[in-house]
């Protein structure tokens, strides 16, 4: 169960970064770094058949909507995976 943001998002927006407290949050020093690994998965090109309405819904999302379709797929895999 996911717990329910109390952040005020819309004033946190508007906010200048000088301007928001993260004295709570360590600072990531040069260990993490050295030790940090980019992970970028990398992409295959495949041909797969999807109902017309949903490709053309994702389309007029506007641009990206590939990688949206990508990211839905990821989340319901992670989800899979960990169930």
């Amino acid at each position: 169960m996911k717990k329910v943001s109390n952040t005020d998002w819309n004033k946190l927006a508007k906010m200048k970064d000088s301007e928001i407290d993260t004295s709570d949050i360590a600072e990531l020093d040069d260990d993490f770094f050295k030790q940090a690994v980019i992970r970028v998965p990398t992409k295959k090109s495949v041909t797969m058949r999807l109902d017309a309405d949903v490709l053309e819904w994702y389309k007029s999302q506007g641009s990206g909507y590939q990688t949206r379709i990508n990211k839905l797929l990821r989340s319901y895999m992670d989800a899979q995976l960990h169930h």
